[in-house]
Formats: structure tokens, C-alpha cells, sequence
């Protein structure tokens, strides 16, 4: 299904059956990374994903891409989907929009799951960096884009031994649009810390960390996990890319999670 949003034409894919599940890819990737997940999820869910504005098949509008506007565009597309409340989850970067989702439009979110993601805004250090990697981007294509993360997206393993899984990976950031990496890029080094949010969580939460991400530390995804009440945290023996290293293991994790959001929704 096409939907078009503010200039922008997202293709969306709508799988399975029961409660709506939202998968929002990370950065700079695109909706095929959850493939596995979606398999076995569609079994007992309504399984949604589309590509994050500028990024793999969703047009590149003009930038930054703030994390609310981009929660604006997963209302559309349920709003397009005839859907009310869905389930969230976002790896990585999907975590910021999941969080913004939530801050914007808690009354149509029956749970979240955040996998390999954080809370914390960035630094100013890291903000800087990400704004001269957009500058970089711009001018010189994705090389700097493929530099800067499908080296860190893996377990070291999984580089020696797997290299079919970076292939895969490093093929959907070459493919990226650089004005929608550089857009998304400066929108993420504006996002707000979102710790303040945890208090105000009452459903169901699920974290999911790799005990050997290189690019967001198990300490900062258990720090979801430990100022929500009630939340669960999975760390898998995997880096910050599960959704390929791990499959069988995530997806079981987010089944737990749909199994509490049924309970809640049921009591």
C-alpha cells in the first residue's frame, strides 16, 4: 500500500492478522531488516512496517527530520490503515520515533518495545559529530555513512564468521538516499531526552539490548528497562543488530511482549 505524507510516498507493508504491530527500522537501514521478525510475529499480529522518511523507498524531503515529525508519519500510516492503537517497536533509531510516538500520541499506543536503543538525547559532542557526518554525506555520498556504522552494527564474531549478515546490512546503507541520511541525521542530534516519559508509562514495555553493541551500551538500554515500572529487559548475546544476529531470540522476546499487551488489553 502507497501512502503519501507531506511530499513523502511511503510504502507500506501490512502482514499477518489481530493487534497491530508497528517495526521501525534503524538508521540508516530500512523496513527489510525486520523480515524475520515480521515472519514469525504475522502469526498473531497485524504486522506493519514502512521506511523512515528519506531513508530506503520513502521519498527524501527537505530536512532535519525531527523524531515528532516522524511519529507523525506513523499516525498517518495507521490513520491510512484504519488502525486506533498499535503496538511499538523500534530498533535504534525506530526507539527515538517509538518515543516520540508515545509523548505525542499515548491514547493510540498499546506498548512499546525499545531493541539496542536509548533515552538519552545525544551529547554535544555526539550531536556535533552526527552534524558533520551529514555535511560529509552530502558531499561525498554513503562511503561515509558506510564507514561510520556497518563496522560497528555486529558482534566481533559475526565479521569473522558471518559475513553474508554485514553484506546484507552494508548493501541497504549503500543504497540510501545521502539527503535523507543527512536530514535524518541532523533531526536525531536534536531529539530530547526522553527519561521523563518513563513515569507516565503504565503498559506494557519490553527492552532489548546486545550484551556487545558497540554503538549503545547495555547500561543505557537497561536504563529504559529500570525507570519504567514493570518493564522487561532481554540482553541477548549479540551487538546492536539482533534483528539479523539473533532472530529466533527477538523474535520470541517481542511475542512476550504482544502476550502482556493481550493481557492488558483483556483486563
Amino acid at each position: 500500500m502507497l501512502v503519501n505524507i507531506d511530499g513523502a510516498r511511503f510504502d507500506v507493508l501490512d502482514q499477518g492478522g489481530g493487534p497491530a504491530l508497528v517495526l521501525l527500522h534503524g538508521f540508516p537501514l530500512a523496513k527489510e531488516t525486520w523480515d524475520a521478525q515480521a515472519a514469525g510475529l504475522a502469526a498473531r499480529a497485524r504486522v506493519v512496517r514502512f521506511d523512515l522518511r528519506g531513508l530506503g523507498s520513502t521519498t527524501a524531503t527537505p530536512g532535519p527530520y525531527l523524531m515528532e515529525q516522524l511519529a507523525g508519519d506513523v499516525v498517518e500510516v495507521l490513520d491510512a490503515l484504519e488502525i486506533e492503537r498499535a503496538t511499538v517497536v523500534g530498533h535504534s533509531l525506530g526507539g527515538y520515533v517509538a518515543f516520540a510516538f508515545f509523548r505525542m500520541f499515548a491514547e493510540r499506543c498499546a506498548g512499546l518495545g525499545f531493541v539496542c536503543s536509548r533515552a538519552g538525547a545525544d551529547s554535544t559532542e555526539q550531536a556535533a559529530n552526527r552534524r558533520a557526518l551529514a555535511d560529509r554525506v552530502e558531499r561525498e555520498g554513503t562511503v561515509p555513512l558506510v564507514e561510520a556504522f556497518v563496522p560497528k552494527y555486529f558482534a566481533p564474531e559475526v565479521y569473522r564468521d558471518r559475513a553474508e549478515l554485514v553484506a546484507r546490512a552494508g548493501g541497504i546503507v549503500e543504497r540510501t538516499d545521502p539527503r535523507g541520511a543527512a536530514a535524518m541525521l541532523r533531526g536525531m542530534a536534536e531529539r530530547v531526552d526522553c527519561q521523563d516519559l518513563f513515569e507516565e508509562m503504565h503498559l506494557p514495555v519490553h527492552v532489548v539490548a546486545g550484551a556487545k553493541d558497540a554503538l549503545v551500551t547495555g547500561e543505557q538500554s537497561r536504563a529504559i528497562a529500570d525507570g519504567v515500572e514493570g518493564a522487561e529487559y532481554d540482553l541477548l548475546d549479540c551487538g546492536h543488530f539482533p534483528l539479523y544476529e539473533a532472530p529466533d531470540a527477538l523474535t520470541a522476546s517481542l511475542e512476550r511482549l504482544l502476550a502482556r499487551v493481550s493481557l492488558k488489553e483483556q483486563s
